[in-house]
């Protein structure tokens, strides 16, 4: 079994360990895109975290007194004259250290990046991550699905004779979906590999395979 990377900034005040960093990486990479007041980085983060797994709202401002304590955001008050009525918004944007922050977490493709909770959050932001990492992510992720599948092959086998016909059908579908996504990143293994391909330069003969 694989250990999470738990190592920490100095400085930093972890926030739920490894769902702590996925956290993280999406409120960094939300807010690299654009500076976002509370209510607007709550629905981002919804749009994206909400798609994979659960995301709960009473987790976010702890993450964001953290990345304050670190000097990876900073808060930023509207011009008095730009507010119409109402409590003014603090605004969140990425600070110089942020954004390094950032570089460092999309370059971890280790077995953390492949997980469930956390594969989706690296692929939204696959466009700010290098192309030998994106591999190195879908590659991983890949695997531990046909360690998955295998698994379910194998119990599905055992017990079939024993399962009713609701929750064989439920086992089915189970196995249908991760087929889905296995074959959905072959096609992105291969259009990375292609790429790569394109980008070498020439007479460079370097496989790109394992």
């Amino acid at each position: 079994m694989y250990r999470l990377d738990t190592s920490t900034r100095e400085g930093a005040v972890p926030v739920g360990g490894g769902q702590g960093r996925v956290l993280e990486l999406a409120v960094l990479g939300s807010l690299h895109e654009t500076p976002l007041h509370g209510y607007e980085l709550r629905k981002r983060l919804n749009a994206l975290l909400g798609m994979f797994r659960a995301f709960s709202y009473g987790s976010l401002y702890p993450c964001l007194r953290s990345l304050l304590t670190q000097g990876l955001i900073a808060e930023e008050q509207p011009a008095p004259a730009t507010i119409v009525g109402g409590r003014s918004k603090i605004v969140y944007k990425l600070t110089a250290e942020g954004k390094e922050r950032l570089q460092e977490l999309l370059t971890q493709a280790g077995p953390s990046a492949w997980e469930d909770e956390s594969f989706g959050v690296h692929f939204a932001f696959f466009r700010h991550t290098e192309a030998e990492v994106r591999l190195r992510i879908l590659e991983g992720r890949r695997s531990r699905l046909e360690e998955r599948l295998d698994a379910v092959r194998t119990a599905l086998a055992r017990t079939r004779e024993r399962l009713d016909s609701y929750t064989l059908e439920l086992q089915r579908h189970g196995l249908e979906s991760v087929e889905r996504e296995v074959r959905w990143l072959n096609e992105l293994i291969a259009t990375e590999r292609r790429a790569s391909s394109e980008e070498r330069p020439e007479g460079d003969t370097t496989s790109t395979d394992e």
